[in-house]
């Protein structure tokens, strides 16, 4: 049997940027992609190779190809740094087939445009609130009706209204096996180093205060993909310049009681906090009680499983709270301006952004309770154990969230957008 051609073989790649993106939409879209087509790398001798492109993020944590490779979902994956020289020069990375189809699924739509014009694939863009570049989109899978009710009339025929990614998470997490008995309360400090240097050592004063208060409370925290435990010890120490604003620290870190699977981190108050260190963390998010949490990708993930919140914004960190999107925040890094834009850039955000949690900006009202300013550890702690107290309120909380959910089958439907640009030979 003799080997394919180039022309015989064809890539189907992924365009992203940050964790969040990672684990909640490029990973699932992957794994039911190899469920309907044969690719590389799950299967060798295939002619489809799947591929992950980053692109450049201020948001990213530089360590999103090294989480994703460990899923073994992907054939190639080029790093942030590298798209440029990719765009510049393709063959530099290996071969390239001349068919494929650029899947957009987080960062700047403008990247996936230029690297489908560049390998001459075939694109399509998941547009969660607006498709910027419809012209240069051979398909477009939105999130609600409102992003193809935006479009020029005369690109309305390329898009196809799929549904909210996130809304499968929960089908998804019920088949993962459950938490021990307890009331649970997960802590989301965030993956990105601007908001790991803030939100872990004040989740773990939280913790440790509420703790105080709800002796029956347990603690689950979330790692995130593109984090470690050590990453999470560091913060916490006095290494991070901000912990020691907090009253805590973490004692030890303790191997998994039987049966539980978990390790454990233990603070320096002795509070006990169970690591989850196998994303995605939905099964566990989902049995928890309530959520304290930073800003972002987190809050959407919650809110598709369910899970009620409390969203925290500490401003009197403001001056490493600049992990904001866009080109304000590439702005906000500019040397010598850092500091003086970044200040004002999130001073400004706070003041006008409106709805900072994706919930609230899903449904333009306050569904879950953004807490902006300069709050403390026991001020959270205090209202944490007063929703805990009221489990009428959790209960409306979680109603609202799953009314905004939407039924699940994006995935499903954006894999068959995807699967409908291949050659009819190879999506057979």
């Amino acid at each position: 049997m003799t080997s394919p051609t180039k022309d015989q073989t064809l890539a189907v790649v992924f365009v992203s940027n940050g964790p969040g993106e990672l684990t909640t939409w490029v990973r699932p879209l992957a794994e039911r992609l190899h469920r309907r087509l044969l690719m590389r790398p799950r299967a060798p001798g295939s002619l489809v190779s799947l591929r992950l492109v980053l692109v450049p993020c201020p948001n990213a944590t530089g360590t999103e190809a090294a989480a994703a490779s460990r899923w073994g979902l992907f054939d190639r994956i080029t790093l942030a740094r590298q798209f440029w020289l990719l765009l510049l020069k393709p063959s530099r990375f290996g071969s390239w087939p001349d068919r494929g189809v650029v899947v957009f699924l987080g960062g700047d739509q403008f990247w996936s445009v230029l690297l489908s014009a560049r390998l001459g694939y075939r694109h399509i863009t998941y547009a969660e609130w607006v498709a910027r570049w419809p012209r240069w989109n051979d398909r477009i899978a939105a999130m609600a009706p409102t992003v193809r009710d935006q479009l020029p009339r005369r690109f309305r025929s390329r898009c196809r209204v799929v549904g909210d990614l996130m809304a499968d998470l929960s089908s998804h997490a019920k088949e993962e096996a459950p938490l021990p008995s307890g009331e649970w309360v997960a802590l989301l400090p965030g993956s990105k180093p601007a908001k790991l240097s803030v939100g872990v050592p004040f989740l773990l004063e939280t913790a440790d205060r509420l703790a105080a208060q709800r002796p029956g409370c347990r603690f689950l925290l979330p790692v995130a993909p593109t984090t470690s435990v050590e990453d999470l010890e560091r913060y916490a120490s006095c290494s991070n310049p901000i912990a020691a604003s907090y009253d805590t620290d973490v004692a030890s870190i303790e191997p998994a009681r039987a049966g539980e699977g978990l390790r454990r981190l233990m603070t320096r108050n002795g509070t006990e906090i169970h690591l989850q260190e196998n994303p995605p963390a939905h099964g566990a998010l989902s049995q928890c009680k309530l959520a304290l949490t930073t800003v972002g990708a987190n809050t959407a993930e919650l809110g598709a499983l369910g899970v009620p919140m409390i969203v925290l914004v500490p401003t009197q960190h403001l001056g490493v709270m600049q992990a904001w999107d866009g080109w304000l925040g590439l702005l906000a890094r500019l040397p010598g301006l850092r500091r003086l834009i970044g200040l004002l850039l999130s001073a400004w955000r706070l003041r006008n952004h409106g709805f900072m949690a994706w919930p609230n900006i899903s449904a333009g009202r306050m569904v879950v309770p953004e807490r902006v300013g300069p709050i403390t550890p026991e001020q959270i702690a205090l209202e944490a154990e007063s929703w805990l107290a009221t489990p009428e309120r959790l209960q409306g909380q979680r109603d609202d969230l799953r009314g905004l959910r939407g039924e699940p089958g994006a995935v499903r439907a954006l894999a068959e957008e995807v699967q409908g640009l291949l050659p009819l030979a190879l999506s057979d």
